[in-house]
């Protein structure tokens, strides 16, 4: 009989796979409530997932709360950016998969686009290619009163084109030579410059792709490139140590988020980001909404109903109100039913 019965160690691995299953199942619910939430909504919105059992280690309660504190704050140093003219780039590295999109649209979730903007260049163009190797990133700088978010950057040079051959041995050592001097020049006129590597474990990687490839929805997230990036993680691992050791410098400090937990991750990303710029809250006044003019000679003029988009969720929705009452109909019935019995 005992050899028919799995053993508790391989059970272990499907518990602990559903349970990251069901991680990334909440996680992508939570990026769809996450622009609704409100203090007072908190507790309904979440009690939608909570019956999933996770691996994560924050309470989701906390984790919303703390990530709306926080969301309030940046908005606070935006104001302070736009106050004081400052110019902010942060810079966002690490492994595919490392959950640097995740921190990015957390922390311009609730911003002002106007004022922060993230860029994610391409791979560069033939032309671009022949431009001094910084040149690119040059013309997404902010001017004042603006904060820029590098999903990657000019480090692409350190790391994937070292690993895949995209840059001669010449052009890699350049690179080395230059940047400490370009980024102390961007320091000494007046940008703010932050930079962040998301540190993920080899067994997390592989997962997050194993996700990514069985979900419709992200499959697009995994290019050729992130999937030959698999089989060279130590090539990137080398790559990796080279540029934070010859790159950490005084003017412009690299910083590591351990990323293996995607909530915290983006909460301590945050959290160190409104320490590396000192801000006070900016006073508003208070806007005045003022009063409807209404213009005796002004007549509004039907709009033709070929122009309009077909609501063709106005029946869906009164559909699903009605099965939705005749299932508690139903459970109703047989409660009564069952009590009956």
């Amino acid at each position: 009989m005992s050899a028919n019965k799995p053993s508790a160690d391989k059970q272990a691995p499907v518990s602990e796979l559903r349970k990251r299953v069901n991680a990334e199942i909440q996680d992508n619910f939570d990026e769809d409530i996450e622009l609704e939430l409100e203090d007072d909504e908190l507790a309904n919105l979440l009690s939608e997932s909570e019956h999933l059992q996770l691996h994560d280690s924050l309470p989701r309660r906390l984790y919303f709360k703390e990530l709306l504190r926080l969301q309030r704050e940046l908005i606070k140093l935006q104001d302070w950016v736009v106050a004081q003219r400052l110019k902010l780039v942060i810079i966002f590295e690490g492994r595919d998969s490392a959950g640097k999109g995740g921190a990015i649209k957390r922390v311009t979730q609730r911003l002002n686009p106007r004022v922060c903007r993230a860029v994610a260049l391409p791979a560069p163009t033939e032309r671009e290619r022949t431009q001094w190797y910084f040149q690119r990133y040059i013309a997404h700088l902010p001017a004042a009163g603006e904060i820029v978010l590098f999903d990657r950057s000019w480090y692409n040079r350190a790391g994937v084109e070292r690993v895949m051959g995209f840059c001669t041995d010449e052009q890699y050592e350049d690179f080395f030579r230059s940047v400490p001097d370009f980024e102390r020049l961007l320091v000494r006129s007046g940008i703010v410059l932050v930079k962040y590597w998301f540190s993920i474990t080899d067994d997390e990687q592989h997962m997050r792709f194993l996700m990514r490839i069985n979900d419709p929805l992200k499959q697009w997230k995994l290019s050729p490139m992130d999937l030959e990036s698999r089989s060279r993680w130590e090539a990137y691992t080398q790559a990796k140590e080279i540029m934070l050791q010859r790159t950490h410098i005084p003017e412009a400090p690299w910083w590591v988020i351990e990323a293996v937990d995607k909530k915290r991750a983006r909460l301590n990303c945050i959290a160190h980001l409104l320490t590396r710029v000192p801000y006070q809250e900016v006073p508003h006044l208070k806007p005045v909404l003022p009063a409807r003019v209404h213009n005796p000679d002004y007549h509004r003029h039907p709009v033709p109903l070929e122009m309009y988009v077909p609501d063709h969720y106005a029946n869906l929705a009164a559909e699903h109100a009605e099965q939705m009452e005749a299932e508690a109909q139903s459970g109703e019935a047989k409660a009564s039913a069952s009590a009956g019995n």
